[in-house]
């Protein structure tokens, strides 16, 4: 039997994973076997550099955390795995997935995006999707565009006018 102060200690350990599973729009399991030491550091800089970090737990840790949550995700949990947790709903995944092109020992395993269970094909397909800035810049050309095309419009319009 553990004793009263490790039980404590993975208590706190449990809760941590409780805290950031809630706090995080998306969290994400991936399977980290082959990666050496210093792989694991570019990886740790990509995230931080999008507002993301990850951390390994123990996986019974991670079930009673996630199994407190009422989040199922004992198929995920075999392994070793790493838990990548952000602000940002498809940063972590963008990187891990472009991460893991470039090595092939890192899989993404399963995530949870806004609250919903994303399995490998929902990860992948959030990978493609572009960055917010990305977004951003697309929906101003789309608004200038429209701008554009409106003040050519009243250019012609008023030129009209004044022939007549």
């Amino acid at each position: 039997m553990a004793s009263e102060r490790v039980l404590k200690e993975k208590q706190l350990v449990i809760d941590e994973i409780k805290e950031r599973t809630e706090n995080a729009k998306s969290i994400v399991l991936f399977d980290y076997r082959g990666i050496t030491d210093s792989e694991a550091k570019e990886l740790r800089r990509k995230l931080k550099a999008s507002n993301a970090d990850y951390k390994v737990y123990k996986n019974t840790l991670m079930t009673r955390a996630f199994n407190d949550l009422g989040i199922d995700l004992t198929e995920a949990l075999s392994g070793p795995s790493a838990f990548a947790f952000s602000d940002d709903q498809i940063a972590p995944i963008k990187v891990l997935s472009d991460f893991a092109k470039d090595h092939p020992a890192l899989i993404l395993k399963v995530g949870i995006v806004d609250g919903e269970k994303a399995d490998q094909a929902k990860l992948a397909e959030y990978a493609k999707l572009p960055s917010r800035d990305g977004l951003l810049t697309m929906l101003a050309g789309g608004m200038i565009g429209l701008v554009k095309d409106l003040s050519i419009c009243l250019d012609l319009y008023s030129q009209q006018k004044e022939e007549n």
